[in-house]
């Protein structure tokens, strides 16, 4: 936990929080100030709920909030939340009283994120690929972490409308015949095969399984990391699920970009591909988001970026409890 000391007045200090299927990130801010009064990272799995997780990163905090933003991890539909990745379920309202804040704005988490875009400076993007960005375009968002968020930001009148989708959860295609074996594979055992079930860390864990049992290889008890680790060492078959991993990834930015008209750019932000970041730019990503047939010229001009900034949703949220 990182923590500076001083008072600062209750009115101009908010609570924000990146809730995933895996980390609840908490940050204290005050209006008018970059620097974060208190920020922590705390496992989903040591609590039973947001309002828990909340309370023990506000414990022995020298000053309490009254207005908060949490970005989660899933639909939010109407009062009552239930994470997809996740067993938590809560009300908005009973999480306000719970925290004594005086307002609690709670969006989707790729909401966040896409309402920190506008506020990234190139100091926090990577290009992939070359492109040139249309002003009045679409801007569409994407990133595979816990889960596969997936948003976009729409221009109205000098200014950004940010859209909540689950486009993660949309049928996940094929591209060539390897990749038909391996969504067959799964298919046979999870049923519908989402975008989320290969483009994600659990979907790398996938993707291994898959072409192991292809290859003949028992199933291994392994996390993402761990396959990471073995395509850096040249093993085959985390080498060919996190080739597939990237093309695949490709394929639906692709498709996401040419649903969404987003000539704005894509954006892919998310955990994942930061800690395979040598490996992505070296693949096969870029060839196939832009390997639409007669479209490829229209892909061609679209920019790609990957957000660098480590929590681009506290970027967007800030501005909810301003």
């Amino acid at each position: 936990m990182e923590e500076t000391s001083g008072e600062h007045p209750e009115d101009d200090v908010g609570l924000i929080a990146d809730i995933g299927g895996t980390n609840a990130r908490f940050s204290l801010v005050r209006s008018g100030t970059d620097a974060p009064l208190r920020s922590a990272t705390l496992p989903c799995a040591d609590f039973t709920g947001p309002a828990e997780a909340a309370r023990a990163f506000l414990a022995g905090a020298e000053t309490r909030p009254r207005k908060g933003a949490f970005a989660i991890a899933c639909p939010v539909l109407g009062d009552e939340v239930s994470f997809t990745n996740l067993s938590w379920r809560f009300s908005i309202e009973e999480l306000r009283r719970s925290l004594t804040l005086d307002r609690l704005t709670v969006v989707n988490d790729f909401t966040a994120v896409a309402l920190s875009v506008p506020l990234l400076g190139e100091e926090d993007r990577l290009a992939v690929g070359s492109g040139r960005a249309s002003p009045e375009a679409p801007i569409a968002i994407l990133g595979p972490g816990t889960g596969l968020g997936v948003g976009a930001l729409i221009p109205s009148g000098g200014g950004w409308i940010p859209i909540a989708t689950e486009g993660g959860h949309v049928t996940m295609a094929a591209a060539t015949e390897r990749e038909a074996r391996v969504l067959g594979w799964l298919r046979d055992r999870i049923g519908h095969v989402s975008a989320e079930r290969v483009l994600s860390g659990p979907g790398l864990v996938n993707l291994h399984r898959a072409i192991g049992s292809l290859e003949g290889r028992p199933p291994a008890d392994i996390a993402p990391k761990d396959v990471a680790a073995l395509a850096a060492d040249g093993d085959k078959v985390a080498a060919e699920a996190q080739a597939m991993f990237f093309s695949m990834l490709g394929t639906f930015a692709g498709n996401l970009a040419l649903s969404s008209g987003a000539r704005g750019g894509v954006i892919i932000a998310g955990g994942v591909i930061a800690h395979m970041l040598d490996a992505f730019l070296a693949s096969g990503f870029r060839h196939r988001f832009e390997d639409k047939g007669r479209f490829r010229s229209y892909l061609e001009q679209i920019p790609v970026h990957l957000v660098t900034h480590p929590y681009p949703a506290f970027v967007g949220l800030k501005g909810l409890v301003a």
